[in-house]
């Protein structure tokens, strides 16, 4: 029994790591086909039809373009800022349910890595984390646009991640759990958590395009005022592990907003769907529908992208401690106050 526990954990983690790198990929190709589709151009489209082995091509160049650690750079840390980004960015997978149990030989597999009580928790503690390669790699690089852009991704990270917790305190009132599981098996059919926390969303919402270094909120990047921020320095494979983090982290922000807010793998008339198809497909229909609303969320990150300008840091700073934190804490009392007088009626 153990060994078939440990058989079923390792293929899924297996799938997921292939999956997450693919999409991560792919998602730099489908990038620059959005841009083209709204700057009225035709984008890659050379290498392979509709230019779907640019990604390969792109990875094969960061493979084996040469590797340039500057002079002055602390050599160790140099090489850890962009794998600790890497690794922190893989981490938020295991928690995420793709979907409900599946029978396959007799077993009942879930489609979650970790199915831990304090999911969320987990998930801020990895966000957290994730900063630090981009200070690390900031501040080795011995570059002064580099540690500029570092100091800028720590003071954004620190500024969003309190309105993003405060926004999730909300969450956390209306469904009485911390656990993903359990909040997706709570937002069954159509009775999705947007319906409850449209304000709540949208803070968080915000505060993803902050957390992944997202247009408008990519100031510790910044080319037209620090070169290319935390990673100037940096080329050939590190400055792809930077790349693949941030693609990465947005894949894993888009499955957290679809699985908090949008049902997850839940979907209207999923049980009719389970009960033809049986123990098997139906479930696969449902992690189908969660991976087409992660999708759906990842052209949206595209789209704001290459229509929204990036805001002044000060304009920045503002919104993070100004206006979201105050809206937050208001959505927190607006929420606790509507479920006191619902539970007395």
């Amino acid at each position: 029994m153990e060994v078939a526990f440990l058989i079923e954990k390792l293929v899924l983690v297996t799938v997921l790591f292939t999956l997450t790198l693919t999409i991560a990929a792919y998602s730099t190709w489908a990038e620059r086909k959005v841009a083209a589709w709204l700057q009225d151009r035709v984008g890659p489209n050379r290498a392979g039809i509709f230019g779907l082995l640019q990604p390969l091509a792109d990875g094969g160049k960061m493979f084996f373009k040469e590797e340039i650690i500057p002079s002055g750079a602390n050599k160790w840390l140099f090489i850890a800022g962009p794998s600790l980004a890497l690794l922190t960015s893989f981490l938020g997978v295991a928690v995420i349910p793709f979907g409900q149990d599946v029978e396959l030989f007799g077993r009942i597999v879930p489609m979650q890595i970790a199915d831990i009580n304090v999911g969320i928790l987990y998930i801020f503690g990895v966000v957290s984390l994730g900063v630090y390669g981009i200070m690390i790699g900031g501040w080795a690089s011995n570059n002064k646009y580099s540690l500029m852009g570092a100091i800028r991704g720590a003071s954004q990270n620190i500024s969003y991640e309190i309105a993003m917790g405060l926004s999730i305190i909300a969450l956390l009132l209306v469904t009485n759990s911390l656990s993903f599981k359990v909040i997706a098996e709570q937002q069954h059919g159509l009775n999705w958590n947007i319906i409850y926390q449209p304000l709540g969303f949208l803070i968080f919402l915000v505060c993803a395009f902050a957390e992944t270094n997202r247009v408008p909120f990519d100031l510790p990047e910044c080319e037209t005022e620090l070169i290319g921020g935390y990673n100037t320095e940096y080329s050939a494979f590190k400055m792809g592990a930077y790349m693949f983090a941030e693609y990465i982290n947005m894949f894993v922000s888009s499955a957290v907003m679809a699985t908090l807010y949008f049902g997850g793998y839940n979907y209207p008339g999923m049980d009719f769907v389970n009960e033809t198809l049986g123990a098997t497909w139906g479930p696969l229909v449902g992690v189908a529908v969660l991976f087409f609303k992660i999708i759906a969320f990842i052209f949206f990150f595209m789209w704001v992208r290459w229509t929204v300008p990036r805001f002044r840091y000060d304009q920045l700073m503002d919104l993070g401690w100004k206006v979201l934190i105050p809206l937050a804490i208001a959505n927190i009392v607006i929420t606790a106050i509507v479920i006191t007088v619902v539970d007395k009626l």
